[in-house]
């Protein structure tokens, strides 16, 4: 469970407070902002209307995802109320705490948590994605992480992440925290791989898309952080990696250690399309 899921006893998460209405989740304004730190709800609002801002501005119909609403409060001895409120969609959510007080520990961590929920969401939900096979999902996943690893690079970089050695520790520590404490060499040995065997040839799409979150959030960290050193890269690599973790967990899944091995590899489903491509073209 992650820190923003039990930073306090007395905090709910954001789990916690997610409804559902016909099978499409939501959270509502007013129970949203004391978990992510707000007490005064004017303030907090000030946060929604950022969040609706940036929406538009990636296009999106903010009225998709920010619905004016009213709810019922108690006021003491039977009586009650309807205040304004907003329904919350899960990807308004993530806007919202990419527009909070970065001051506050648990938008920090709500940063993290929001941005891995809404971009494993968008890949479930995604038609396409859905209709390709395995084999396939497995070679979309690994092209998607070739070009996001490039990303992450450039990103480690601005941090003085700039030779071999340094690079090898940076991803170091992300597998550390992705795979609970075990080293990209671990990994290899429990894959039973060669020394020549990249890793990430030998994964499902299920392990491939963890370490794609991992990849993908760890890059807008550095750049939103502004890490400016090897020490405070590695850390943000490992921390992301745990909370990649912990959204696994939280979720019911198979910790990626855990997952089981193809047979296949991505070199040998390159090699097998590139085949099936070139015999359909001989045979028109």
């Amino acid at each position: 469970m992650t820190d923003i899921e039990s930073a306090q006893p007395r905090r709910q998460s954001f789990e916690s407070i997610r409804r559902e209405d016909n099978g499409v989740e939501y959270w509502l304004a007013r129970q949203l902002a004391p978990v992510l730190g707000y007490q005064d709800y004017r303030n907090f609002l000030a946060v929604v209307e950022k969040a609706r801002i940036s929406a538009a501005s990636a296009g999106f119909d903010p009225a998709d995802h920010f619905g004016d609403v009213t709810t019922m409060i108690d006021l003491g001895k039977g009586a009650r109320r309807e205040i304004p409120d907003v329904r919350l969609s899960r990807y308004a959510c993530y806007l919202i705490v990419q527009n909070g007080d970065p001051s506050k520990p648990v938008i920090a961590e709500g940063q993290t948590y929001f941005a891995v929920q809404t971009r494993r969401q968008e890949i479930q939900d995604d038609p396409a994605f859905g209709a390709l096979s395995e084999d396939d999902r497995r070679l979309m996943l690994r092209r998607e992480m070739a070009h996001h690893n490039t990303a992450l690079a450039s990103a480690a970089s601005q941090a003085g992440v700039v030779t071999g050695l340094d690079y090898a520790v940076f991803q170091d520590h992300g597998c550390r925290g992705l795979y609970g404490g075990r080293t990209m060499r671990d990994i290899h040995g429990l894959k039973g791989l060669k020394k020549t065997q990249k890793i990430l040839d030998h994964m499902g799409s299920t392990e491939l898309a963890a370490n794609l979150f991992r990849a993908t959030q760890t890059e807008e960290k550095l750049k939103r952080d502004g890490a400016r050193t090897k020490a405070q890269a590695n850390d943000i690599h490992l921390a992301v990696g745990k909370k990649v973790r912990a959204t696994i967990g939280e979720l019911g899944g198979l910790m990626p250690e855990h997952l089981p091995t193809p047979d296949t590899s991505i070199k040998q489903l390159e090699r097998r399309k590139a085949k099936t491509l070139k015999d359909n073209s001989d045979s028109e």
